[in-house]
Formats: C-alpha cells, sequence, structure tokens
C-alpha cells in the first residue's frame, strides 16, 4: 500500500512541476496564439499558429494568461524595449481585454492619416506598388465558418480576388498589404498618436478593426503601452480547416515560415 501511495504522490508531483514550468514558460518567454480572423491576409492566414514572444518589448500585466493575469501585478512596463514600426505584434484590446494582432503602423507622436486607401505618415505619403493579385478559394475559412471577401463575386470553390500592394514604411521596411473596395476608412481624420500610445492596422485593409476606428466604436483606437503582449516572427503550423484534425487541410508550405 505505502508504494502505490508513494508512487501516486510522485506522480501529482511530476504533473505539478510540468504545470508549473509550463506555465513559467508561457508567462516569460513565448504564448501560443491561434489566427482566428482575415484581418492580417496574406500575412497571416486563418488556421495560422504562432508563438508570440514576450522577451521583445517586455512585460506587463497583460504578459501573464489571462486565468492568472490577477498574479501580475506590474505597473506600466518592465525591461522593456520600444517597438518598431512595421512589427506584427499582439496585444490586449484596451476595452474589451480580447487579442488582437496588427501591424505597428504608428509610434507616440505619429500623425497619421488615410486618403484614398493610402497612409500618410507625419505628412509623407507611404508608397503602395501594385503586386498584382491575392487569390483564394471562395469557401468557409476556420472555426467561424465564414467565405473571405472578395473584389469580385465567384461562387462556391471559385477563385475570390483581392487586389495586392507591396507597402514600403519610412526605413525602408516593405509588406504585402489588400484592397477590396472603397471603405468609410480609406478617408479619415489626422490621428496624432499620444504618448506611451501606438497606432496599429491590419495588412488586409478593407477586412480589419484596428486603429482607424476607436474601440467604442468596434475597433481598437490607440494601443496603450502595457497592454502590448509581444511580438511574431514565424508562422510554427496552419491548417486550412476547420479542426486541426483534418490533416489534408494543412498548409505545409507555411510550416515555420517568417513573417515580415
Amino acid at each position: 500500500m505505502s508504494s502505490a501511495k508513494d508512487s501516486l504522490t510522485e506522480t501529482i508531483k511530476t504533473v505539478v512541476y510540468a504545470l508549473l514550468i509550463a506555465g513559467i514558460f508561457r508567462t516569460l518567454f513565448f504564448q501560443p496564439f491561434f489566427i482566428p480572423s482575415s484581418s492580417m491576409k496574406d500575412t497571416l492566414l486563418i488556421g495560422d499558429f504562432l508563438f508570440v514572444n514576450k522577451m521583445s518589448y517586455g512585460y506587463s500585466q497583460w504578459s501573464c494568461p489571462k486565468i492568472v493575469n490577477f498574479l501580475c501585478p506590474i505597473s506600466g512596463r518592465i525591461l522593456g524595449s520600444e517597438p518598431e514600426r512595421g512589427d506584427i505584434v499582439v496585444f490586449e484590446h484596451p476595452t474589451e481585454h480580447r487579442t488582437f494582432v496588427k501591424r505597428l503602423i504608428g509610434l507616440p507622436g505619429d500623425r497619421i492619416q488615410m486618403r484614398d486607401g493610402v497612409i500618410f505618415l507625419n505628412g509623407e505619403e507611404v508608397p503602395q506598388t501594385p503586386d498584382g493579385a491575392f487569390v483564394e478559394t471562395y469557401e468557409k475559412q476556420g472555426a467561424a465558418g465564414r467565405p473571405p471577401a472578395c473584389t469580385n463575386t465567384p461562387g462556391e470553390g471559385g477563385d475570390c480576388v483581392k487586389e495586392k500592394y507591396i507597402e514600403t514604411l519610412p526605413g525602408g521596411r516593405q509588406h504585402s498589404i489588400l484592397n477590396i473596395r472603397t471603405t468609410g476608412v480609406d478617408n479619415t481624420q489626422v490621428y496624432t498618436v499620444p504618448a506611451n500610445n501606438y497606432f496599429f492596422m491590419g495588412d488586409n485593409r478593407d477586412n480589419s478593426a484596428d486603429s482607424r476606428i476607436p474601440a467604442e466604436r468596434g475597433g481598437v483606437g490607440y494601443v496603450p503601452e502595457e497592454y502590448i503582449v509581444g511580438k511574431v516572427s514565424n508562422v510554427i503550423f496552419s491548417a486550412a480547416g476547420k479542426h486541426l484534425v483534418y490533416f489534408w487541410t494543412w498548409r505545409k508550405d507555411r510550416f515555420f515560415k517568417a513573417v515580415q
């Protein structure tokens, strides 16, 4: 009886230690994240799985997993470093506390305006170069089962087309963006990013709730620095199906793919 009891005790201790190590690893280093929406196409696709590097920008209260967020009594940000314009960043929504992933466009003090779908940053146009089209199958995507938005009107299983451009930020960093149609946020007021805040946009510009729309109107608004979780550099795994077990939907060309 004593031997069985000792064995059970050792098993419980092993499980507890494993959970503690996993919790510490997730809190301090990397957090897993699935892409649930199309707002970052074609850089990130629905069903991409990635790890968020928390060491990139330091730590805040929101660096802890949500279920133990109260155990991180951090005021502001510690061991922090400044995100760079063009980084793909995971952050907590400032009011809804849902996790978002977007591209960092505006730093504190920047003035940002959209004119006919083009960014003007501190009064200077951010160039966009045509880069053909992004084509995907018109079908239900991800767990939500929503079909993609298209510039054309395809039938089920047809080609869904979006205009594709290469955007070049100040300093020379380039990334892909998509255009579907003219929307209300293609022409905006001038946004001035407050101190200790950041301005984010999705690469799928016409299908992204981001800093162009205030949080109280369903967007994100300005994001305070303490809500930043970390940086995205690579896709680890990707599946186009509704469930991961549908191995025939795995996108093997996206395994361990670096993103810009």
